[in-house]
């Protein structure tokens, strides 16, 4: 390691060798919730708070010995990145100032396959983390009934994630057509808590459903990483019976491996059982059915078929 005294946290004054004793400690539950899979480095050269970057490709001159899968924006731009093959790539990459890291809904060896599905919980101005909690229940009670499993974890922000470990069956056109049938689904059954509007002036303070976080190509902050924010917040995995109590402030790479040896890994079974998508694929094939069009996929992708105007509602208002 280079640097290894340099503060990366400063709440606590933690450093980047702390980081990797942080990412040691959790070093089983973290490959079973990202190993074999491609990441996004989120690079932080000067630590949380500082200046920073994405970084997609791995950089010219890295060791030889670092596995690496070749993905595709959404324009069609390769990029070779890291796999999370084993620890030894993490500490890689902590080494190059990277805090957190954002991993691709596939495998490096089925990079056909999307086989996660993500549920992005995200508070609006005028909610709290107890709406997003509720939100959270709402998310497991529907699946429940369709008979799929979902894990949830808090972001390391003031959302929930909530994931859903699928066959390998469906590509990322697939996922996110699943995804905008939940959402959809979600608001129909709790409007005065869940919206899947895409616009923000259109939600209202309500807990949006990202669907578009399921859009192929897209990353989502793993679970076990670390944000990039003072004071070293973790996105923890939690059991359900967590998410009725949990604090996300007070999960930091300081009370993480503890809360570990005490808890367990709330997704120690997250592999047991690969989900199916059918049911929620069935809720997208009568929406489209009945008429509804596609939802807004984000500005950078190509256009895409049934896909309304891509201008928010009071921008179409004005131009008409």
């Amino acid at each position: 390691m280079t640097n290894p005294s340099k503060v990366f946290f400063a709440e606590r004054g933690e450093t980047k060798l702390d980081l990797v004793h942080y990412y040691l400690a959790v070093a089983g539950p973290l490959m079973r919730a990202i190993g074999g899979r491609p990441l996004l480095m989120e690079r932080h050269p000067n630590g949380a708070g500082g200046s920073s970057f994405f970084q997609k490709r791995v950089p010219t001159g890295a060791p030889g010995w670092l596995r690496t899968a070749v993905l595709s924006s959404p324009s069609g731009t390769p990029s070779n990145a890291l796999v999370a093959h084993d620890m030894a790539h993490i500490v890689w990459a902590v080494n190059s100032g990277c805090l957190g890291v954002h991993v691709w809904p596939v495998r490096a060896d089925a990079l056909q396959f999307t086989d996660e599905l993500r549920i992005d919980l995200d508070p609006q101005p005028g909610t709290d983390f107890d709406d997003v909690r509720a939100a959270a229940f709402e998310v497991r009670s529907l699946l429940d009934e369709v008979g799929v499993r979902c894990f949830p974890k808090v972001s390391g922000s003031n959302g929930i994630h909530i994931w859903v470990r699928l066959e390998s069956r469906w590509d990322g056109i697939e996922v996110r057509s699943a995804a905008v049938a939940l959402a959809r689904e979600l608001e129909r059954r709790r409007p005065d808590l869940l919206t899947a509007r895409w616009w923000k002036e259109e939600r209202g303070q309500r807990v949006f459903v990202d669907f578009n976080q399921n859009a192929p190509h897209k990353t989502m902050f793993a679970a076990w990483s670390v944000r990039p924010r003072v004071g070293g917040q973790v996105s923890m995995p939690l059991t359900w019976d967590d998410v009725g109590s949990v604090e996300p402030e007070d999960i930091t790479i300081a009370t993480v491996p503890g809360l570990l040896a005490d808890l367990g890994d709330a997704w120690a079974t997250i592999d047991d059982e690969l989900q199916p998508l059918d049911p929620l694929l069935e809720w997208h094939a009568r929406d489209w059915a009945a008429g509804l069009p596609d939802a807004p996929w984000p500005p950078h992708y190509p256009k895409m078929p049934r896909e309304p105007p891509r201008v928010s509602p009071s921008r179409a208002r004005r131009a008409t």
